[in-house]
């Protein structure tokens, strides 16, 4: 029992992991724009990701796992090159809109990767599958403020 626990621990602390890069890369995008609807789109999303973040953490302390703590790698390249992206072009909201895009398609990859494991708990189950359905809501929110540009 322990490796099954242990497996979804590592699993759930990776989702974790990337949650806070989306977090941090959210709150990034909202402190890069003046359009008002962008950086209201980006700091709920921000919190979105947040409360994301508790629910995961909940999960991992209910099997007794540590919960990882910190930035992945990618994550931190992620947001700089948000950053380049918001000091370089001329329509650096266009091109954070793309970033989060790109981001959110990885994310739900992420999702259905780890809802692929047919051991999963009922409760981690449906916590992956109700935030991997408000990323889906999300990108098509995303897709309506890239037509409002």
């Amino acid at each position: 029992m322990s490796t099954y626990t242990a497996e979804v621990g590592e699993k759930l602390n990776a989702l974790l992991e990337k949650t806070y890069d989306a977090e941090k890369g959210f709150k990034k995008a909202a402190e890069n724009t003046e359009h008002t609807q962008l950086r209201s789109f980006f700091q709920s999303k921000a919190q979105q990701r947040y409360d994301f973040g508790h629910e995961l953490k909940s999960e991992i302390k209910s099997f007794g796992q540590e919960i990882d703590k910190g930035d992945s790698l990618t994550g931190k390249a992620h947001r700089a090159w948000m950053d380049v992206k918001a000091l370089f072009s001329l329509d650096d909201e266009e091109s954070m809109l793309e970033e989060a895009i790109r981001g959110e398609k990885a994310a739900l990859e992420e999702y259905e990767e780890v809802l692929k494991d047919t051991s999963l708990p009922s409760t981690t189950s449906t916590v992956l599958k109700s935030q991997k359905q408000a990323i889906e809501n999300g990108l098509s929110n995303i897709k309506m403020l890239e037509d409002l540009k």
